[in-house]
């Protein structure tokens, strides 16, 4: 009787979650077992429907800039993952966050909640086609993984916005090589909401203003290449991408990502530079428009702005059900025009956890991290350093329901 409760149950729950995959995780999912498996013993006969919830909870202790220590309970991560393969060639994906506004965004009409709704059809093991709502292909492993298995994003990576509706061609050559070709918005909403009305740009050594005008053609490219060597050994993720934000106004995106890929061991080192006629990420326009503009000006942002960001992580599987993973990050932002604001900023991150895996047949690990992170400045750029730290007690689980 509880079997055919718990089967009803999940059966209820996919009929109400009715009415290739970006990022590149799910791909060892095969070998955990759903709870249907565990507990209903239904065996699956096809790979049509899939559902996951990736969760990710933690108690924290934690210091903010001005050295106050708080406590809390947070729920990092709720998201609602359904995907499969319809046949051979024609597959889909859909992502959703539930712990996110719902509400429609004006430029694609999607929630920013839904990171994905795509289709795919493959063509050929040499050639494939997406479609819908889907994550831009930048390179880098940091940008690759999972959100929920990330304890805390560089700079560069946590403010960027990359779900985006558009379109994707993959040409793999060789089963090695993979090239990505991919067309998107540059953003879910109008210009107006993202820039809001009246906006100008400071240009020049901030001596001038100009009013900012909406493209006509606000679109991303990206061109993507994942490579693999060495039996998998050695993997590569290097991109090059052009975003128009306004009128003759462009972000450029350089990303090159390696990692050595071993049973026990993993390390990558990425580098990602982002290279701005408007000020995209908006870390340098909200820390220096109140000083390079008047007052009265609301809405202002940066021209000629250069971000760089280094990123390296290390996962070893030290003991059976063990992983240790230790993080650095490095980044720098530039007002490059600007002569006080040359170089002005510097940001350190540091993340260290050891993780437990308590059940083989399950995705799920208990984790005891730290994350801290220090920002600093120029002398003549006239802001204060400062640094936070927080210590991290939880969990987080890939559940595989379906």
């Amino acid at each position: 009787m509880k079997k055919t409760l718990l089967l009803t149950s999940l059966l209820a729950l996919s009929l109400g979650v009715s009415a290739q995959d970006n990022h590149g995780y799910g791909a060892n999912d095969a070998k955990f077992k759903s709870l249907a498996e565990e507990v209903a013993k239904l065996q699956k006969h096809n790979d049509m429907f899939n559902v996951y919830f990736n969760y990710a909870a933690s108690a924290q202790v934690q210091s903010d800039a001005d050295h106050k220590w708080s406590t809390n309970f947070e729920n990092k991560q709720l998201r609602l993952e359904i995907k499969g393969n319809l046949t051979d060639k024609l597959y889909y994906r859909f992502r959703h966050r539930l712990n996110k506004s719902n509400a429609a965004k004006s430029e694609d009409n999607f929630a920013k909640a839904t990171d994905i709704m795509m289709v795919g059809y493959k063509f050929s093991d040499k050639f494939k086609l997406e479609g819908g709502k889907m994550c831009q292909t930048w390179g880098g492993f940091e940008f690759d993984e999972n959100p929920m298995y990330i304890y805390e994003f560089s700079d560069m990576v946590g403010t960027m916005d990359n779900y985006m509706a558009g379109v994707a061609a993959t040409i793999k050559p060789v089963p090695t090589q993979e090239f990505v070709f991919e067309v998107t918005n540059s953003h879910n909403e109008k210009f107006g909401e993202v820039y809001g009305n009246g906006s100008v740009a400071v240009e020049g050594n901030a001596t001038s203003s100009r009013p900012l005008e909406a493209s006509r053609n606000p679109l991303t490219y990206i061109v993507n290449w994942n490579g693999s060597f060495f039996g998998n050994k050695l993997q590569t993720r290097w991109s090059w991408g052009l975003q128009g934000e306004a009128r003759h106004k462009y972000s450029r995106l350089l990303f090159l990502g390696q990692q050595l890929n071993l049973s026990k061991l993993q390390i990558y080192f990425d580098y990602m530079g982002e290279f701005d006629g408007l000020d995209r990420l908006g870390i340098v326009s909200n820390e220096l428009s109140g000083l390079v503009s008047a007052p009265s000006l609301a809405n202002v942002w940066m021209s000629d702005v250069h971000y760089n960001s280094f990123v390296t992580k290390l996962n070893w599987q030290f003991a059976p059900q063990w992983n240790l993973m230790l993080k650095g990050m490095y980044e720098t932002a530039s007002a490059t025009k600007v002569e006080q604001f040359k170089n002005y900023r510097e940001s350190y991150g540091y993340v260290g956890s050891v993780e437990y895996y308590p059940v083989k047949s399950q995705d799920l690990r208990v984790f005891l991290a730290y994350i801290g992170r220090k920002v600093s400045y120029t002398a003549k750029s006239g802001l204060d350093k400062y640094n936070t730290n927080r210590i991290e007690l939880g969990i987080k689980y890939r559940i595989k329901a379906y």
